[in-house]
Order: structure tokens, then C-alpha cells, then sequence
């Protein structure tokens, strides 16, 4: 007999995804991002370059935001822990196992 070694594929929480590729909020996002665009392209008829960039330009961050990185879901995770790494404490105190902790809470 072989040994039961399984192997998890790498899109296994794909499937728990929309369409495969977005999570509740990811696709929030971007509906809302391209939405606003598309208003916004109706109701200005202005189309020079700039004008046509600046209005796009939501539905360009929405689609950034929600873009997949390597051992991320998407740039709005990884961003999210980058912001975390930053603002949270980053000096972890480990003062070690004590049996008299486990005495004291429970009363003894």
C-alpha cells in the first residue's frame, strides 16, 4: 500500500469565490467603480483624453483593487495587510507557559 499523502490544489477556495474570481465586497467594488464610470461617461460629453481618463479612472481602481497577486486573493487584501503590518503593534511580548497561570484562573 502507498502512503495517504494528499495534495491540495492550489485553486481549491476558488470555487468559494463568484464567477471563480470575486469575494462579496470585490465584487461590490467593482460593480460600484464601473457604475460610476459609465454614469459619468453618459453625462459628460466632453471627450478630450484627460477627461475620458478621469472619468474611467474609477472603474480603473476598482479593477486594481480587485486584480489577483500571487499568494493573495487580490491587491485590496494584500493592501489591507500591509496597512495592518503598519499600524498595529509589532513588538510581541511572550512571557512563556506558567503552570500557576492555569491555577489562578481556574480558582485552585
Amino acid at each position: 500500500m502507498g502512503n495517504n499523502n494528499y495534495l491540495i490544489p492550489a485553486n481549491t477556495k476558488k470555487s468559494q469565490l463568484i464567477l471563480g474570481f470575486f469575494t462579496k465586497v470585490d465584487l461590490i467594488i467593482f460593480i460600484v467603480g464601473c457604475v460610476w464610470s459609465f454614469i459619468m461617461l453618459i453625462l459628460i460629453n466632453n471627450f478630450n483624453l484627460l477627461v475620458l481618463v478621469l472619468l474611467m479612472l474609477p472603474a480603473l481602481i476598482a479593477t486594481f483593487l480587485v486584480m489577483p497577486v500571487p499568494n493573495y486573493h487580490n491587491v485590496l487584501q494584500l493592501l489591507t495587510n500591509i496597512f495592518n503590518f503598519f499600524l498595529n503593534r509589532r513588538r510581541y511580548y511572550w512571557k512563556g507557559w506558567s503552570i500557576y497561570e492555569e491555577f489562578q484562573s481556574n480558582g485552585k
